[in-house]
């Protein structure tokens, strides 16, 4: 362990209590008005991380030099934050999230439950499940953003929200594990490991779906009482959306999601919708999801350079777990650190065993909903949910409360079929 070792580590460890005090911060934001500014900036989950990663990064300088300081960051690979940042914008707009809304409005219709309910349940299992098609950013920032406009924005319990939250997050953790590229926990591991998408859904997607759908069931079921209150289908407002303008808005989302490892053609791709949005506003709302997904990107990044620093003690803590320790080792680690770094730290390991390789990927998207750092799609949930509950801030001890249910059902599924 090095100097600069003990000091990302206590930083991490400074972030993680950070994290679960954002609550507090937003009070001090409407209780002590001459610095709300301040006090919003900390109340930030999103920022959290980033700002102990300039700290660490200010502390690189003063011990090891700028020389030193600039190759750390350098050597850090932020295609993912980058990726996720493209992902919300893309599939935030109003021509995808249209789309998406008749596919959910179709089946829901099918489904013979009261009022909302359908609505709920498609939202929070087939959603969830294609995120293993278009991916599980993709697939939350649509969730999010209906559940936002149809659920969280209509005056519903604090208890349906934190229970839908929970939900929410594990089922995308576990929904994208159907194909081998979808799941960033996942997508560390396939190639070294020769896990193909075949192998994924036999493996792994046969037994997710069955948690997906018993998850979405069992929360529709305990709220069914409100749920059957909400109308079943929402008239459509604003500008009618043309065929061709949905089909420029999926080549774009499949465009990202094709080049997702490639951020010099993501990138290019999202400015070049940018462009598109501007060129046509009138199929657009006021603004695209630009503000959120920077801060989703932030926070990943942050991340990234934080994460970058643990390897000395996550490393030798997977090396001592057995392959029937290691799931509920992960499951457990999964909720103080990113599943994919986790995932990625097993890979470094030689010589394991087929066994204890599926322990820890399950383990690693079975714990993938239980905090907001949990799984790279979570910030931006959060960030598009947020707001609709009280104070503007969702308390971290409330999702992992929630979290706990469907992420038993999850062991179940992953342990035990």
């Amino acid at each position: 362990m090095t100097t600069i070792q003990l000091v990302g580590a206590i930083l991490f460890g400074i972030a993680l209590v950070h994290t679960f005090s954002t609550k507090f911060f937003e009070w001090l934001a409407h209780h002590r008005p001459n610095h709300s500014g301040l006090w919003h900036l900390l109340g930030e989950v999103e920022v959290v991380f980033g700002f102990w990663a300039m700290v660490l990064m200010v502390s690189m300088v003063a011990i090891l030099g700028t020389t030193e300081a600039a190759a750390y960051l350098n050597s850090r690979n932020f295609t993912e934050p980058m990726f996720v940042f493209a992902i919300v914008v893309v599939a935030g707009s109003r021509a995808v999230l249209t789309l998406a809304g008749k596919f959910v409005t179709v089946v829901a219709n099918v489904l013979p439950l009261q009022g909302g309910m359908g609505f709920y349940f498609v939202a929070l299992s087939f959603l969830p499940l294609m995120g293993s098609l278009i991916t599980e950013p993709a697939a939350m920032t649509l969730a999010a953003l209906m559940l936002r406009d149809r659920i969280y924005g209509v005056g519903v319990s604090t208890r349906l929200k934190y229970a839908t939250l929970g939900v929410l997050f594990v089922n995308i953790s576990i929904g994208g594990t159907l194909t081998s590229f979808a799941a960033p926990p996942v997508l560390m591991v396939a190639a070294k490991w020769n896990w193909d998408s075949w192998f994924m859904l036999t493996h792994f997607g046969w037994r997710a779906a069955i948690a997906v759908f018993v998850n979405a069931l069992v929360v529709t079921a305990l709220f069914r009482t409100e749920l059957s209150g909400l109308p079943k289908n929402v008239a459509s407002t604003g500008t009618s959306m043309p065929a061709w303008v949905m089909a420029v808005h999926v080549a774009f989302l499949a465009g990202v999601v094709a080049f997702a490892h490639h951020p010099a053609a993501f990138m290019g791709l999202l400015l070049f919708f940018i462009g598109f949005a501007q060129a046509y506003p009138k199929f657009q709302d006021d603004r695209l999801l630009l503000r959120e997904g920077l801060l989703v990107a932030f926070f990943l990044a942050g991340l990234v350079v934080l994460g970058g620093q643990q390897q000395w003690w996550l490393e030798p803590l997977l090396r001592g777990m057995d392959a029937s320790t290691v799931y509920y080792g992960a499951t457990a680690l999964t909720a103080v650190t990113d599943n994919a770094a986790l995932t990625y730290l097993g890979s470094l390991v030689e010589g394991l065993s087929d066994e204890f390789k599926y322990a820890l990927v399950a383990g690693a998207v079975t714990g993938g909903g239980l905090t907001v750092i949990a799984n790279a799609p979570n910030p931006a949930g959060f960030a598009i949910l947020k707001g609709s509950f009280e104070d503007e801030a969702i308390h971290p001890l409330g999702l992992f409360i929630a979290a706990t249910p469907p992420t038993l059902m999850a062991v179940v599924a992953f342990r035990m079929l």
